[in-house]
């Protein structure tokens, strides 16, 4: 069984699966390290890895010829994400969220919020903990508040709690409470492709605004539109706490 490397120097007295030696420099996620072991796009030492390769001490590992180094100086934000953001690290799409934030180290955003959708996203530089919180079995649970283009009643609540088949599925059972003529609060434990509205069409309804304000123990609070800020200690502790409890 491989044992958690030194965050701070890099070195260890076992080794360290490859997956979980490149998410640990703040490169990318354990899956997505995975994708490019897969696409032959690692070496240790020179030699190509492969699924389950071991990185010892003293040994070089490079993603596409660049080399990765474990770190403990990591990096948790939150930010406010405004409408039109992507949240992608593809410098390609203009509206990206690494560019839109500038911050100076590289990180990237845990999970997804549409383009179309507003509030709460995290964002990081530690592979391992968008791996734990990724976890579909993780059933994290995730708050938002919703608008949509005609009233509610408990007929529709009713119908969102208990579940509506979507995407070749039925939604787990969730949480809602109705806020307003025409809104609602919704706390789901599940991340499928654009749900909520998906979820509200299927019920006659059409989402007009979505924000997310919480995730976990994370709150968007009155942090303003468009900026970011760091997890405090509570925050982080906490965090941490939960998915520890999770995974056992």
């Amino acid at each position: 069984m491989d044992k958690d490397i030194n965050m701070s120097s890099g070195e260890s007295s076992t080794s360290v699966r490859i997956n979980k030696y490149i998410s640990a420099s703040g490169f990318c996620s354990r899956r997505k390290a995975d994708e490019y072991v897969e696409a032959g796009c690692v070496t240790i030492d020179g030699e190509p890895a492969v699924a389950g390769s071991q990185v010892f001490p003293g040994q070089v590992v490079l993603v596409n010829g660049k080399p990765v180094l474990p770190t403990d100086d990591h990096v948790y934000l939150a930010f406010h994400k405004p409408l039109g953001i992507t949240c992608t690290t593809d410098k390609r799409d203009k509206d990206n969220i690494i560019d839109y934030i500038g911050y100076p180290q590289r990180i990237f955003p845990i999970g997804r919020l549409d383009k179309n959708s507003t509030g709460l996203i995290l964002l990081t530089n530690d592979g391992d903990i968008v791996n734990r919180l990724l976890r579909a079995e993780g059933r994290h649970d995730k708050e938002y508040v919703v608008m949509v283009d005609r009233p509610v009643d408990e007929e529709f609540k009713k119908k969102m709690e208990n579940g509506v088949p979507i995407l070749d599925t039925v939604t787990l059972p969730c949480k809602v409470r109705l806020t307003g003529k025409n809104s609602f609060h919704i706390i789901l434990n599940q991340g499928l492709n654009r749900q909520i509205r998906r979820m509200c069409e299927y019920c006659g309804y059409r989402v007009v605004r979505l924000k997310r304000i919480r995730i976990l123990n994370i709150s968007l609070g009155t942090l303003p539109l468009g900026q970011y800020r760091e997890l405090t200690p509570k925050e982080r502790k906490d965090l941490f706490s939960i998915l520890d409890n999770k995974r056992k």
